[in-house]
């Protein structure tokens, strides 16, 4: 069972993402004000 987290405060975090071809840091700071789903993938 999944637990919905839709208005849930965002903690602090520090992550790379890949984007646009380049991998880049990604904190908290830089989705505020702005739609954002997140998921994670592990490798295989």
């Amino acid at each position: 069972m999944s637990t919905s987290l839709i208005n849930t405060k965002l903690q602090p975090f520090n992550a790379t993402a890949y984007h646009n071809g380049d991998f880049v840091e990604l904190t908290e700071k830089d989705v505020l004000g702005k739609w954002s789903i997140f998921f994670f993938y592990p490798a295989d």
